[in-house]
């Protein structure tokens, strides 16, 4: 929930920018210095991408499970929903039948 004003990136600029950190040997301060971006932005492609290719932390997802996880959190979410009507709908026919 970035502001209006926060920059985006192309996924090719982030590509090339994990592809120097990793070439360089410099550290992701100095890439991200370089490239005038911030460094956290940069730390973070560079865990995701690392997560990606099987070479993040112990339990760490990947963005395909990322995105799973967010597909199924929203899926839940509308089934809740779903429920909650169901149940004011239940309650207002039975409601409805003892008049």
């Amino acid at each position: 929930m970035g502001s209006k004003y926060t920059k985006r990136y192309t996924e090719e600029f982030k590509r090339d920018a994990i592809a120097l950190v990793d070439s360089s040997g410099k550290t992701v301060t100095a890439v991200a210095r370089e490239l005038g971006i911030s460094s956290e932005s940069l730390r973070g492609w560079y865990r995701r991408a690392k997560a990606d290719r099987g070479e993040g932390q112990p339990g760490e997802l990947t963005s395909a499970e990322r995105d799973e996880l967010r597909r199924l959190r929203k899926e839940a979410r509308e089934q809740q929903q779903t429920i909650e009507i169901l149940k004011k709908a239940t309650a207002f026919f039975v409601k409805e039948s003892d008049r």
